[in-house]
């Protein structure tokens, strides 16, 4: 489960918080809770996958209850859930997959857009479900004014373009298409050593086949070489005297450009997010939300809050970059340099309730919390609001406790400031 952010859209009304929670004790899923996190923090519509024909096969993917009640939770918030059906079937996976269709048509309530890349699903998708959106996936591999236009008049009402374009690129394309074709763009997160993520590696290492959601990754993995007469002796691959990764792409980090993407088209930002966790979704969504936002009412006096950098700072990443917006992949292939994640702030817990009466908040633990760590508040919109530790209470007796150390105890906790329902509690180092 990934979020987008919808450039152009209404800023979130005041009471979107408590509106987006109303069932937070019902959402235990992790899927569930990265959608509840990408929806309050400002993503205006989530795309996912359901238990197959998605590029995320590893991910704790939605079954078809789940399905509709997702559709039905972003619908009574005004938002959207696009539905990943971009693998590459094989012959003997179109019967299933008409069966899955089927089924997701007789939901009581459904995804908005299917995102693909073959054109059998999209075909069989217009057959059995004539009235879903098609978005065009990346895995198309769309790169030019022509592509586009072609999968218009076939019925595509978005395309999600290459990670390999350029700005001048992507603004060409804009200018040659029509006004009601919408373009979307990723912008942050994980980017693939392939172009546009049709890889082979991973099938021809360890039998997972890469273009039907069953990537290994081995692109990230160390690799060594050996010489004949010395097997047992293996010697890193190096391209410095640091070491590192001959594949393994940076991450995606465009937060300091969106007026230059917004101004080149683009109509709706994609935040990738494989296997990440609910923070990860929040505050990266929070900051983009913040970013956009800031422009669209500020015009030319918009500037860059350094915060909102700080927040990407704080979430697991691989060294950032800029993509292909400003680099040719032929001369910057954007490798990471130093092997590995920067770590992420932990993660402690994420709020149910406010007493404002006694200015006590009650939280679900996700990490161990203790009495004297200086801890951070993050809220729809707000940033890093720093406090400390100085009690916590046992929400199931009142105890007074040194630590909530169990994952998912509820404590309450004397917090300085109101509370809402979502907000997250992380550490502050």
């Amino acid at each position: 489960l990934d979020c987008q952010i919808q450039v152009g859209t209404e800023r979130l009304s005041k009471g979107y918080t408590e509106k987006c929670t109303k069932e937070l004790e019902n959402l235990y899923g992790i899927e569930y809770e990265k959608l509840r996190a990408a929806f309050l923090y400002g993503a205006d519509a989530v795309y996912f996958a359901g238990e197959r024909f998605g590029m995320r096969a590893a991910a704790d993917n939605f079954t078809l209850p789940e399905i509709e009640e997702a559709s039905a939770y972003a619908h009574e918030r005004g938002r959207k859930l696009y539905i990943t059906l971009n693998t590459m079937p094989r012959e003997d996976e179109y019967a299933p997959l008409a069966d899955f269709l089927r089924r997701l048509k007789a939901l009581g309530d459904m995804p908005d857009a299917a995102i693909v890349a073959d054109i059998g699903v999209m075909d069989m998708i217009q057959k059995i479900i004539p009235d879903m959106e098609i978005h065009i996936s990346t895995q198309a591999g769309i790169v030019s004014s022509a592509d586009c236009n072609a999968w218009y008049r076939l019925g595509a009402k978005r395309a999600v373009i290459a990670r390999e374009l350029s700005l001048s690129d992507i603004r060409a394309i804009r200018a040659n298409i029509p006004s009601d074709m919408e373009i979307e763009a990723f912008v942050h997160g994980s980017m693939c050593v392939s172009f546009s993520g049709r890889c082979l590696l991973s099938n021809n290492l360890v039998g997972r086949d890469a273009n039907r959601g069953q990537c290994a990754q081995p692109c990230r993995w160390n690799y060594t070489i050996t010489e004949e007469k010395r097997p047992d002796t293996p010697f890193p691959i190096e391209e410095t005297r640091e070491g590192t990764f001959i594949m393994s792409s940076k991450d995606m980090n465009m937060l300091a450009y969106v007026p230059e993407l917004i101004k080149s088209g683009i109509s709706s930002f994609k935040i990738e997010g494989r296997m990440k966790s609910a923070y990860y979704t929040a505050v990266v969504t929070n900051a983009y939300r913040a970013a956009i936002d800031g422009y669209l009412r500020d015009g030319e006096n918009y500037s860059l809050d350094e915060r909102w950098n700080k927040e990407l700072d704080s979430v697991s990443h691989r060294e950032y970059c800029t993509g292909y917006y400003f680099d040719d992949p032929m001369n910057n292939a954007q490798l990471c340099e130093n092997p590995g994640y920067m770590r992420e702030k932990a993660y402690l817990a994420v709020a149910l309730e406010y007493d404002a009466e006694r200015k006590t908040a009650k939280f679900r633990q996700r990490n161990k919390v203790s009495l004297g760590m200086a801890a951070e508040l993050i809220s729809p919109g707000k940033f890093g609001r720093g406090f400390t530790v100085e009690k916590i209470i046992s929400a199931e007796n009142g105890a007074e406790l040194e630590s909530a150390p169990h994952p998912f105890m509820e404590f309450w906790l004397p917090v300085p400031f109101e509370v809402k329902a979502g907000d997250i509690l992380r550490g502050a180092n």
